[in-house]
């Protein structure tokens, strides 16, 4: 019994191949690997929401909340219940259309970012998996993006030993990090040196919004007697704010800058032959086909 994709992408072109197919792919029409349904994008919604109030919960809850008596347990709280809803959404996400041709496209990525990130352990921000990501995410979608993003980051923890209560959070801003490349405009009509320039200008100031978002992740676990720049619960916001922007500078602006010029350079050099092998690949998987199976001969 063998497997054939009704899809007219999938067979070779004949005569009786279809105008408006052919238009399609000579303008480079987009496949998605997962098309985000409602369900999908309210979980989406959800988990996103849910992760700005864990990021930001210094800035959101007042002084005399509660949380803010447990700034050093809040943390640990956040951190299970984003493992929680990450593994939801990304069921949620799978349950909608990702099917075995986009699973292994995904095993196959998530690897190679995986294998990407340690090259730059320890060396300030050379970490090339992030220009993988910008890239995959335009290709792919912002769906396929988020899940690619969350698995690339807990696989690469896995690897590299950095499994802790920051890694729910990485695998969360790292899933907005690359989803976000999938909604930027044009995925359809905008190509070369247009397209790498926007890729390029994104990956930069996502690199920072990524850094600012792991600062803030880990900025309440200083003690307050540590230092002046640790979070104090006890302090109003526009200290707060002031104590936080000089942690950033104090404790990750070259960090920042480096991964966000490693990513503008890999943008630029690689990103041409990249974009051309992951958009040929979803082409040939045509993910959006349906599979239909021969009976046996008799």
């Amino acid at each position: 019994m063998t497997a054939r994709s009704t899809d007219a992408e999938t067979r070779s072109p004949g005569p009786k191949a279809r105008p408006a197919d052919a238009k399609a792919r000579r303008a480079g029409a987009r496949v998605r690997a997962v098309r985000l349904g409602p369900r999908s994008l309210a979980a989406l919604a959800l988990v996103s929401a849910v992760g700005v109030a864990a990021f930001g919960w210094p800035f959101l809850a007042p002084p005399a909340s509660s949380l803010s008596a447990h700034a050093q347990d809040a943390p640990w709280l956040f951190a299970g219940l984003l493992v929680l809803l990450v593994a939801v959404v990304t069921a949620t996400i799978s349950e909608s259309g990702l099917g075995p041709k986009a699973v292994a496209m995904l095993g196959v990525l998530a690897a190679t970012g995986a294998a990407l990130r340690p090259i730059g352990a320890g060396t300030a921000g050379i970490e090339p998996m992030f220009f993988l990501m910008v890239l995959s995410g335009r290709v792919l979608g912002p769906g396929f993006g988020f899940v690619l993003g969350s698995v690339t980051m807990f696989a690469s923890a896995l690897l590299t030993g950095g499994v802790g209560p920051w890694m729910p959070f990485q695998m969360l801003a790292m899933g907005w990090f690359t989803m976000g490349a999938g909604l930027l405009p044009g995925p359809d009509r905008l190509r070369g040196r247009a397209e790498l320039l926007l890729l390029a200008l994104y990956g930069f100031l996502a690199a920072f919004a990524y850094g600012t978002a792991m600062n803030l992740a880990g900025w309440p676990f200083m003690g307050t007697l540590a230092s002046f720049i640790a979070f104090d619960p006890h302090a109003g916001v526009p200290a707060n704010l002031a104590r936080f922007v000089a942690y950033c500078l104090a404790t990750s602006l070259g960090w920042d800058l480096g991964r966000a010029a490693v990513t503008v350079v890999l943008t630029l050099t690689l990103g041409p032959a990249v974009l051309r092998a992951l958009r040929r690949a979803t082409r040939r998987a045509a993910f959006e086909a349906p599979v239909a199976f021969d009976a046996p001969s008799p």
